[in-house]
């Protein structure tokens, strides 16, 4: 069983209201029969769509570690936001025995090589959501790596 970024699938969740569906990921289910459950942390943290981007100065280990915050631009601090939503995903992945998870890389909470850490573009680092279930023995791919 997989978790997978419901924006990766066509489902219009990513914070400008858009999708970031990929064929790629698509086939890769479809060819392997692949149970999967779609995820957006950011909606199940309970954040609207669409909604202002957010960035994570000092990664999603910080956040998880109370140490760093996510800024949503006009909003603020929304750490307790993007916590819940990967509170929730991990919920799933347990309930589900979830051993892999394919996430939306560039994502604050879902990226888990680069990330926002600025408004200006992507560095590198890991997302919130994916950083606590990799701390739970998740593996976490991107769209790029399957």
């Amino acid at each position: 069983m997989l978790i997978v970024s419901a924006c990766l699938l066509g489902v219009n969740c990513r914070y400008d209201g858009e999708n970031s569906k990929s064929e790629r990921v698509l086939k890769f289910l479809k060819k392997g029969n692949k149970k999967f459950i779609p995820v957006c942390p950011e909606q199940l943290g309970g954040l609207p769509t669409p909604r202002s981007p957010s960035i994570l100065p000092d990664g999603g280990e910080k956040v998880l570690d109370g140490e760093g915050e996510v800024i949503m631009r006009g909003w603020g601090d929304v750490s307790s936001k993007f916590l819940r939503g990967a509170e929730e995903t991990l919920k799933l992945a347990k309930i589900f025995d979830v051993d892999k998870a394919i996430l939306k890389s560039g994502s604050p909470s879902c990226g888990s090589k680069k990330i926002p850490k600025d408004f200006q573009g992507k560095s590198e680092g890991i997302g919130v959501t994916a950083a606590l279930i990799q701390r739970n023995g998740i593996e976490v791919l991107s769209e790029k790596e399957i």
